[in-house]
């Protein structure tokens, strides 16, 4: 009996231990899930830190874009007439000697020639560069290229509506109007 007794002592042990297990993983369930909360929780923070840094330093880089290329849009305007004027500066050397030769030359006939050789390389330079002169005599008035000065009666019925003088001729560089022509309409 002694056997039966100490069998039935094991099982109730192993019974109670069971039950105390049982209890044991309850109460490790019970305090484990308010401890994953604050580890979830502790995880989403994290996250949202590595995020604000991530947008911090986006807004950071895309602060030095902005500022580097205003730098550079600023630079390039300051430097944009740099070839044009670099062209212009052997017509401003070939005026400076037309100026001399009209200090000591009485010959108008070669100072007239100078000049007019001066004015295509200016011509030429401003044209390498996309300048081209609007053509406007005896061309329809046209708002987009063309600014009236004055309307004059039309010498014949043909020239209605039609630029008759240019007062100041118009421009264009590289197909957009830079300076309108100042003409007179036939009325």
């Amino acid at each position: 009996m002694d056997t039966n007794k100490e069998t039935t002592d094991e099982a109730l042990n192993e019974t109670q231990q069971t039950e105390l297990t049982g209890e044991h993983a309850e109460q490790a369930q019970a305090t484990a899930q308010p401890t994953e909360e604050p580890a979830a929780e502790e995880k989403l923070k994290q996250e949202n830190a590595a995020l604000n840094d991530k947008y911090l330093r986006l807004y950071a880089e895309f602060d030095n874009y902005k500022r580097r290329t205003q730098k550079e849009r600023v630079e390039l305007l300051q430097t944009a007439g740099k070839d044009v004027i670099v062209s212009l500066l052997t017509v401003l050397d070939d005026f400076d000697r037309a100026l001399k030769a009209t200090e000591t030359s009485d010959d108008i006939k070669s100072l007239r020639e100078g000049i007019i050789l001066v004015h295509q390389k200016l011509k030429t330079a401003l044209s390498q560069k996309g300048l081209k002169e609007m053509e406007s005599i005896n061309k329809e008035f046209d708002t987009d290229f063309h600014e009236a000065i004055t309307n004059i009666p039309a010498p014949s019925p043909e020239l209605k509506g039609k630029v008759i003088d240019e007062v100041e001729k118009g421009y264009t560089l590289n197909d957009n109007v830079i300076r309108f022509a100042k003409v007179v309409v036939g009325a």
